[in-house]
């Protein structure tokens, strides 16, 4: 009895929630806002990735952030400093962003912008392998971000979050001559469960695999003044 009722439950969530989720992303296309869904276990580099990316993109693209984290605004001062509007949501108790917590993301920032001078939208999910990918927020791409310090099992034990990404960033790639790590197996075993997912492995300490990076985003924000950037 009590399975049944926590499997209606989580099935009443999730509807609730892609509702809403649904209905953000009808903001998003009616203001030409390309929104990117940035999703990692604690530590895997989905700030200092941002932090290089809008260090890179200020100048072509006009950027918003909503950052989530269970507590502080740390990581959303980090990206203030960039110069581009940061929306920071505390979820407490919550492992993830949900479609409504967005929502009210976007509202402050209508608050103190006008939301169609906007390119791109990146929502940095709080820290969690599981709970993000099931949970969409209106995003129109989902990035995953795997360091290699976590090893190349983890798409087999968490393997929702690799089904559910458009594109797997492998980062911290200047730790790999430290590390008995197998990228070709770790490849082989995103591409098991998720043939067609695009997968960069790139370093924001060194730098290598950036550009390609940039590139995919490109491909998601078709904006000329940005293609020829």
């Amino acid at each position: 009895m009590h399975q049944t009722f926590d499997a209606v439950l989580e099935i009443n969530l999730l509807h609730a929630n892609q509702t809403g989720a649904d209905h953000n992303r009808e903001h998003f296309d009616e203001w030409g806002i390309t929104c990117l869904n940035l999703m990692s276990s604690p530590g895997a580099g989905k700030t200092v990735l941002l932090e290089k990316t809008l260090a890179a993109l200020k100048n072509h693209l006009k950027m918003a952030v909503i950052e989530g984290d269970m507590t502080t605004e740390l990581d959303a001062d980090r990206l203030r400093q960039y110069g581009v509007p940061v929306i920071a949501i505390n979820t407490g108790r919550s492992c993830h962003l949900d479609s409504k917590m967005v929502a009210g993301g976007i509202h402050r920032l209508k608050e103190d912008y006008n939301p169609k001078e906007f390119d791109l939208l990146f929502v940095e999910n709080v820290g969690n392998l599981v709970c993000p990918a099931e949970f969409e927020v209106g995003e129109h791409a989902k990035v995953a971000l795997l360091s290699i310090t976590e090893g190349e099992d983890k798409p087999l034990k968490y393997p929702i979050m690799f089904q559910e990404a458009d594109c797997l960033i492998i980062t911290k790639l200047d730790l790999a001559p430290y590390l008995e790590i197998d990228l070709k197996r770790l490849e082989a075993n995103v591409r098991s469960m998720n043939p067609d997912v695009t997968i960069i492995a790139l370093s924001a300490q060194t730098g290598e695999g950036l550009e390609e990076w940039l590139n995919w985003l490109k491909s998601q924000v078709n904006i000329p003044r940005f293609l020829n950037c």
